[in-house]
């Protein structure tokens, strides 16, 4: 798959997927698509760069969609106890989840887009496949959660959108501010 293409595609055999399945996946689809095109013609030193106040740059944006997508899809299968205690977390822990906003020594843009490209097939994939999209899960203890509270897969997967969305957003800002291209208009 290359950066312009959309993001899904069904594998040959599988039934059509409609009505609410098929506007969820084509709502992330786009945003995935804008995220990914704000990368186009890039070195890996390039979307290493910060350039902006913020501390993000365009391969750490992709990187972190691609594990919150990644988490949040476990939350699906397997609820609250794929995601972790978040009232445990360590030091170490904070800083590995700060690295995913980073590019790291060794990696690629071509690697995190081929990682994010994985974890988005395993997402339509389920969406396809899911029993019920309102089926729920107490969502894990987090100081940023509703105690209490649950999220049905389709709420999941709103939360998904939104997030590839707003990042999409900050990712096209990262890359005017680095040479002027623009995802939109």
């Amino acid at each position: 798959m290359t950066v312009n293409e959309p993001a899904t595609q069904e594998p040959a055999g599988a039934p059509a997927v409609t009505g609410e399945r098929a506007d969820l996946l084509e709502t992330l689809a786009k945003h995935r698509h804008f995220l990914r095109f704000t990368t186009r013609d890039l070195t890996d030193e390039q979307a290493g760069l910060r350039t902006t106040a913020s501390e993000l740059c365009l391969g750490g944006l992709i990187k972190h969609v691609t594990s919150v997508e990644r988490n949040w899809v476990d939350f699906i299968l397997n609820g609250p106890s794929a995601m972790g205690d978040f009232t445990a977390m360590t030091e170490d822990d904070w800083a590995r989840r700060a690295d995913e906003f980073r590019m790291l020594p060794g990696e690629t843009l071509a690697g995190v887009l081929a990682e994010y490209a994985d974890v988005a097939r395993r997402t339509d994939d389920l969406v396809a496949a899911l029993p019920d999209l309102g089926a729920t899960w107490p969502l894990p203890k987090a100081p940023w959660f509703e105690s209490d509270a649950r999220w049905s897969a389709r709420r999941v997967l709103m939360h998904v959108i939104a997030e590839t969305a707003q990042h999409a957003g900050h990712a096209d800002i990262i890359r005017e501010s680095l040479d002027g291209s623009k995802s939109m208009g």
